[in-house]
């Protein structure tokens, strides 16, 4: 029985707010218990300015943070791909779990309107760590 944790990867287009957001929640709600990547399929220079602000304003800095290219290596390495929004950019594997969550992008928007992206990438992740039973 495989008793490691899993891993999981976030992907979306620029790797600069939803796939951040979403590997920074998990990575902090699991204090580092899980491997955790994040990517894009046409990363962006730097993470989302209104993405940082609003992952301050929840107690999590990301301003270290710098966008990924997705590779096949990182889809290979992960137990769940998590998809917001590359369509048929993201590689697909068999014997991986993929989940596509429909998030609104925060590409060019302001703090106002990345709040309640990032609200509901915490709701999703919160039972995406109860669903992978972890501790």
């Amino acid at each position: 029985m495989n008793t490691a944790p899993p891993s999981v990867l976030f992907v979306c287009v620029h790797n600069a707010g939803r796939s951040q957001m979403a590997a920074a929640f998990l990575t902090h709600l699991t204090e580092g218990r899980i491997q955790v990547r994040s990517a894009g399929s046409a990363p962006a220079d730097a993470v989302n300015p209104a993405v940082v602000e609003a992952m301050k304003e929840a107690g999590i800095d990301i301003t270290a943070e710098i966008p990924k290219v997705l590779t096949v290596e990182a889809v290979q390495a992960s137990d769940v791909v998590i998809t917001m929004g590359c369509g048929d950019a993201c590689p697909y594997f068999p014997g991986k779990r993929y989940l596509d969550w429909q998030l609104t992008d925060p590409a060019g928007q302001g703090i106002d309107a990345v709040r309640p992206i990032r609200d509901e990438i915490e709701t999703r992740i919160r039972a995406l760590i109860s669903e992978l039973s972890i501790p």
